[in-house]
């Protein structure tokens, strides 16, 4: 990495191509298709009123069960820019409602997906690849596979919290 200037630098010559400002539009829009499909589809599932487009570094919203309210635990589903991957997450509303289900679920020795080494530091107390190289030529199936996915890991989660 060169310095701040060498970066805008690249960041300018990268815009002026425009397949930046194409690629990222393009991917919000799908982001908010796949939000509005979940709030039509799913009414039981309390889905957050805003997409998080944050800085290039990850973009997500989150759904809610009816179950998980009560426990302050919420499922995003994110696209990780850097490694250019759909997720889906089990966090809470805050670094100790994190840390309290890390610990319930360490001690369970629950090891279905991936359970983070240090809930205090991430954003997270689970997260699973939905799908880790996206195809962005069949936005429906896309959409599916990551509808599926997440259904799928409510399930499980929701499983694992009623012997927590």
């Amino acid at each position: 990495m060169g310095t701040f200037s060498d970066a805008m630098i690249e960041y300018r010559r990268q815009l002026e191509r425009g397949y930046i400002q194409e690629a990222y539009q393009g991917l919000m829009a799908f982001f908010r298709d796949l939000r509005s499909n979940f709030i039509s589809k799913y009414p039981q599932y309390s889905v957050s009123n805003n997409i998080y487009y944050g800085y290039m570094d990850m973009t997500y919203f989150s759904l809610m069960p009816k179950s998980f309210k009560r426990r302050q635990l919420k499922i995003p589903i994110v696209f990780l820019h850097n490694v250019f991957r759909f997720e889906v997450w089990l966090s809470g509303s805050n670094r100790d409602v994190q840390e309290k289900y890390w610990n319930l679920i360490q001690a369970s020795n629950w090891d279905l997906y991936h359970l983070v080494s240090d809930p205090r530091a991430a954003d997270c107390v689970i997260d699973h690849v939905l799908v880790g190289n996206p195809n962005f030529t069949d936005l429906d199936a896309l959409k599916e596979d990551i509808e599926g996915g997440v259904l799928e890991f409510i399930s499980e989660i929701e499983r694992l919290l009623a012997v927590l």
